[in-house]
């Protein structure tokens, strides 16, 4: 085996991204306090083709270092807006038909293998705060919730690994 080469890849341009239709997902960052996670999940949506990002509350917003240390460039590529509050985001997403997912452990919530979205279905998809998950508020305001199954003796994922396992679960189902 070889390792391939930047060149043998295919990578396409950022203005070719911009004209590539996109998966019917956008995420929200409901106050994301790490800019590396943030940079994490621009750089996975990115590489799933997810039509926004959406900025919410504490969450930085680039250009920043920090935030391009890890995203390399996926800022540029990847549509994002920034909201004072994720409840705003969560209203505009809901008012142009996005179904509210929030990614947390709550009573009655769906395990990530069994979620299958509508084959016609927009879906926003909430990742919460580091340390408090995603806000009671907006659990309340979501459609459904989503849980990543885990068995070992922790009980919570690094945000950017989250964002990784549910992005890329929910885009093999989109595009099927």
């Amino acid at each position: 085996m070889r390792k391939l080469t930047n060149e043998e890849l295919g990578r396409i341009s950022v203005e070719e991204f911009k004209g590539t239709h996109k998966v019917p997902m956008v995420v929200v960052l409901d106050n994301i306090r790490s800019l590396n996670n943030i940079g994490s999940v621009f750089r996975t949506s990115d590489a799933f083709l997810v039509e926004k990002v959406c900025l919410c509350g504490i969450t930085a917003t680039p250009p920043h270092k920090d935030i391009h240390k890890t995203a390399l460039g996926a800022t540029e590529s990847v549509n994002w807006e920034y909201y004072k509050t994720t409840l705003e985001a969560i209203d505009e997403l809901k008012s142009n038909g996005y179904k509210i997912v929030s990614i947390e452990q709550v009573e009655n919530s769906i395990s990530l293998e069994e979620y299958t979205p509508e084959s016609d279905e927009k879906i926003a998809i909430v990742f919460g705060h580091e340390v408090k998950g995603v806000d009671q508020e907006i659990v309340q305001q979501s459609d459904a919730c989503i849980e990543i199954p885990q068995y070992g003796t922790k009980h919570s994922l690094n945000i950017s690994v989250s964002a990784g396992i549910v992005i890329w679960e929910l885009f093999k189902k989109l595009v099927k």
